[in-house]
């Protein structure tokens, strides 16, 4: 590799470490739950290991993986690595991909009777223009091959899906445009959860229509 690449590499590796650094320390993950990845110039990712706490990743020991996606070194990858490989497979545009755990956003994928295919209104316009449309992800056993297949399914129309009682998948572009819209999820279902049982008044069709012209949201 030339010494570009290298430190390119290098520099997704701190970014990886401050990044789950900064979600653990905001209690926005815990224990050794949830997962981060990124994708490399050369085709590649890096992603956090398995059973190791997003507070405390060593940057030389993240799990690497090839452009066909196999794992070539580093610290064995997590079983999630499925979830983070069908969004990748889908989306060009994604340049890393968060998964979390996040309190919150699971308590929202428990409630009955929401729209599954966009489980929460557009409350704030930030909502809007980071997450989009919201749909759920039927409960499957963590690192199923069958609840890749699921997420693939969507991945190609939304960069953001919640998985049924366990948690939100969301990529974006770079990393922190991916941790920015997790964390807007976090907030949003924190808000939803606030206001149940309340007459609240989110964004009308007509304002978020003009969200995602004003700003060419897909």
């Amino acid at each position: 590799m030339t010494e570009s690449v290298v430190h390119a590499e290098n520099r997704a590796r701190s970014e990886i470490a401050a990044v789950g650094k900064s979600l653990f320390d905001r209690g926005l993950t815990f224990g050794s739950t949830g997962n981060i990845s990124v994708r490399l110039d050369d085709g590649g990712w890096l992603m956090t290991p398995t059973n190791v706490s997003m507070g405390a990743l060593d940057p030389a020991r993240l799990s690497r993986f090839d452009a066909k996606g196999h794992h070539v070194n580093g610290d064995a990858p997590t079983k999630e690595a499925v979830l983070h490989m069908a969004m990748y497979g889908q989306r060009q545009d994604a340049g890393a991909v968060v998964h979390l755990h996040s309190s919150h956003s699971v308590a929202v994928s428990l409630i009955e009777g929401l729209d599954p295919e966009d489980l929460l209104p557009p409350l704030t316009a930030y909502y809007v223009m980071r997450v989009g449309r919201l749909p759920l992800v039927p409960y499957m056993p963590p690192g199923d091959a069958a609840l890749a297949r699921a997420v693939e399914k969507l991945a190609g129309r939304h960069h953001a899906v919640l998985l049924a009682n366990h948690g939100p998948v969301v990529a974006g572009s770079t990393l922190a445009n991916a941790q920015f819209a997790t964390e807007e999820l976090e907030e949003t279902a924190k808000l939803f959860l606030m206001l149940r049982g309340m007459s609240i008044r989110p964004l009308t069709p007509q304002q978020v229509d003009d969200l995602r012209q004003r700003f060419d949201l897909k």
